[in-house]
């Protein structure tokens, strides 16, 4: 029994694990963001606590619903399932490294012809073990740890696109609601226009190609507060279902789309760019498929099972467990192949190409990483000066429509004016709200494209 002990003491020993060591590769990074200030190298450590980035905004309602997201929504539910089965998969992989050991038990009477009839009664315990020599289940363990750590960085990615897409689709409702009392406005403006020109109409001094052009603007005026309506309520069932409710229950208060948006710090630390999940998930995805490549070099060598075997066997229960009825056995096993065709050969060609596969997804999801943030900084500038210039429009055209309302009443100018008026000023009111609702959008775009958001620090910096 202790040569064994021994010989099992040995071959943990002397286990030498095949395969390559896992190496993260290189990746080429800007010392710059193009759009904004410097920034340092960054590696991905997505596992920092992001926060409650949305209270950026200071909008309670969005604070709420984004406190519902972990509580409510499926298709997180569906992620985090996910990341419990990987878990599963670790433990069940490391068990391998374990011997398995089952009890045995069993009485069998039997007799033949004349002969008294008697019992045999059996108790015993038998082991198994499989010694990981060559690392076959350090690397499968390898291997699946490292995707359980994907799959939570995918848990995560999954976490922080669900908060961004409810911020953007509740901005996008906000600016409906917006629209909404822009498009009330005029349809009340036109009213009171037709109004007008109906009483002149009747005094013989409008004609009634005018009043039925007012009438035409009127209704056009309710047509698109009904579309703006619509759209309002789809965006409102499409936020319940991120929120895991039936569009039916779930019911949002009208309210303006907040005016001030808040401001992207000039310098960006590198630490956000390092959160991001999907970077964190395709390094791990790499360090899965490294080990999958130990696990197909060690097909190669032979697999060595060791057993044992301890216990009693007697006919009489009462003196079963003695020595003199006792019984052991131990033995061991090797099994190799000897001619498989080149399927073994295969199988590590088909690791490796699936490791060279990972390693240019990483490197693209790197890449596509810092595009996003660029293009987001890049529409945060740009947007600021379009809107600008598209309210001085607008109020323009205000200035233009009040002054042309002024001249249609003291009979200076003709309705055709003023209904051209409105409807540039309607137009110019439109493209500037779409212009304040890209820029809400194009902000939620930024955060998520950082992995998450920032605070202020007491010294006013931001993380």
């Amino acid at each position: 029994m202790k040569r064994a002990v021994r010989f099992c003491l040995l071959l943990s020993v002397a286990a030498c694990a095949v395969g390559p060591d896992y190496e993260k590769p290189p990746v080429s990074t800007p010392t710059a963001f193009k759009e904004s200030g410097d920034w340092k190298r960054a590696t991905p450590q997505d596992e920092g606590q992001r926060g409650p980035w949305w209270t950026l905004y200071g909008d309670p309602v969005l604070n709420r619903l984004e406190g519902h997201i972990d509580l409510s929504s499926q298709t997180l539910k569906q992620a985090e399932s996910t990341y419990r089965e990987a878990l599963a998969a670790v433990d069940l992989a490391r068990a391998s490294l374990f011997p398995t050991l089952a009890l045995d038990k069993s009485a069998i009477r039997s007799g033949a012809g004349a002969h008294q009839a008697a019992t045999l009664y059996d108790i015993g315990a038998n082991a198994s073990w499989s010694p990981d020599l060559w690392g076959r289940v350090r690397h499968t363990i390898d291997s699946q740890e490292a995707s359980a750590q994907g799959s939570a960085a995918d848990l995560a990615s999954v976490r922080l696109a669900l908060q961004a897409a409810l911020a953007t689709d509740y901005f996008a409702l906000r600016t409906q609601d917006s629209l909404s009392q822009i498009l009330d406005q005029i349809a009340t403006d036109r009213a009171k226009i037709e109004s007008l020109t109906a009483t002149q109409y009747q005094e013989g001094v409008a004609a009634q190609a005018d009043l039925l052009a007012a009438q035409t603007q009127t209704e056009n005026a309710k047509a698109a507060l009904a579309a703006a309506r619509i759209n309002r309520a789809q965006l409102e069932h499409a936020l319940a279902v991120l929120l895991g409710h039936s569009p039916a229950d779930f019911t949002l208060e009208p309210a303006a789309l907040p005016s001030q948006i808040p401001i992207t710090p000039a310098s960006l630390p590198a630490t956000l760019l390092e959160r991001r999940p999907d970077i964190a998930s395709a390094e791990r995805q790499m360090a899965a498929a490294n080990a999958q490549i130990g696990i197909a070099q060690a097909a190669y060598y032979p697999n060595i099972t060791l057993s044992a075997s301890y216990g009693f066997s007697g006919s009489v229960i009462s003196s079963l467990l003695s020595t003199a009825h006792s019984l052991w056995s131990l033995g061991g096993s090797a099994s190799e192949t000897v001619l498989d065709f080149g399927a073994r050969g295969a199988a590590t060609e088909e690791a490796r190409a699936f490791y060279d596969k990972s390693v240019a997804t990483y490197r693209q999801t790197v890449l596509t990483a810092f595009q996003e943030v660029e293009d987001s900084l890049a529409a945060q500038r740009i947007l600021v000066e379009q809107e600008t210039a598209q309210q001085q429009a607008a109020a323009d055209q205000r200035r233009i429509e009040q002054i042309t309302h002024n001249q249609y009443e003291e009979g200076v100018a003709p309705l055709s004016t003023l209904l051209s008026a409105q409807i540039s000023r309607l137009t110019a009111e439109q493209m500037a709200l779409a212009v304040t609702s890209s820029r809400w959008a194009a902000s939620v775009s930024l955060i998520q494209s950082l992995g998450g958001g920032w605070r202020r620090t007491a010294d006013g910096g931001s993380f």
